[in-house]
């Protein structure tokens, strides 16, 4: 999902209630907690079939806030989850993020409407890739403005998300592109085919894509779990494959932070931080640069929001 676009297949486009450059705010806001996520996991996908309009609670998701069992994995939904504590926990918070953006829908884009950031980036993967081309967007959101220009502009979209209500607005507003839900921490590994039936996904489709856009939905993980999406990512790209990244600059990791009516945990970098993660990730930085953000939202403050073009090494 993403807060800058927070999605899955996608939210993704803005981003979230930052604070100032290089600060440090301590995490002292109310965890996204929940008793119904301290014993089970996120096992298996949702039930299929589009959403409810207006990006409120659909299938697979609660309308009181609470982790719902589709998502925490009730027994028949796919083999347990590697049996951790802490993999229990993860888990569990991608749940409740899940269903907080189910009832931002909408409001996501009302609040961050302002995208030119993503739109540069788009244009550069438009004059870089052949027609056709088969790009992932990892938090889709609701499928503007990424999915709605690439394709567009002649290529292929597969969006991701783990929001049913963030996915139905983005079948609804680029009906062209696919989408699937999945949690993007299981992108190229064996529990994208045997949890979630996207075996094209999981390591069947290493190579598969020319391109992937992330914006603003990588701020949802801690910093330990960011490297290994982005590995992961760079698994089902193509030799040379580029990676279009939208983050928020800010010393933050997983902080406890308000949001829309909500509160998320946010991570973000300073930029040299997030170079040298990229850089580690299996990736080459071909161009950053930062863009001040307003949200259209007295509560949000403004915020510094870093744009990354990538290309994939060996």
């Amino acid at each position: 999902m993403t807060t800058g676009q927070i999605s899955d297949p996608t939210p993704a486009g803005a981003s979230c209630d930052a604070p100032p450059r290089g600060s440090r705010p301590a995490a002292t806001g109310p965890a996204v907690t929940s008793t119904a996520v301290t014993s089970t996991a996120v096992t298996g996908p949702a039930v299929t079939g589009p959403a409810a309009p207006g990006g409120t609670a659909s299938a697979g998701t609660s309308s009181t806030g609470t982790a719902p069992a589709a998502l925490l994995g009730a027994a028949a939904s796919g083999p347990p989850a590697a049996g951790s504590a802490e993999e229990l926990r993860r888990r569990g918070v991608r749940a409740l993020q899940a269903v907080a953006f189910d009832g931002i829908g909408t409001g996501y884009d009302e609040v961050f409407p302002a995208k030119g950031g993503q739109l540069a980036c788009g244009e550069w993967l438009l004059g870089e890739l052949e027609p056709g081309a088969e790009v992932l967007d990892v938090g889709c959101g609701t499928g503007e403005p990424t999915a709605g220009r690439l394709v567009a502009g002649g290529l292929r979209v597969t969006g991701i998300d783990l929001s049913d209500g963030m996915l139905a607005l983005a079948r609804r507003t680029v009906p062209e592109a696919v989408y699937h839900r999945i949690d993007m921490y299981d992108l190229a590994t064996e529990r994208a085919a045997a949890v979630w039936d996207l075996p094209g996904l999981g390591p069947a489709g290493a190579g598969r894509f020319a391109a992937a856009t992330a914006f603003f939905s990588l701020i949802l993980l801690p910093q330990d779990e960011v490297p290994t999406v982005l590995r992961r990512i760079r698994r089902l790209l193509r030799p040379g494959g580029l990676l279009a990244l939208g983050m928020v600059e800010a010393d933050l990791d997983h902080a406890a932070l308000p949001f829309l009516g909500t509160t998320l945990r946010i991570t973000g970098y300073l930029r040299e931080d997030l170079e040298r993660v990229l850089t580690g990730a299996g990736f080459a930085v071909e161009e950053q640069f930062g863009m001040p953000y307003a949200p259209a939202s007295t509560s949000l403050p403004p915020e510094e929001q870093l744009f990354l073009r990538c290309r994939r090494v060996g």
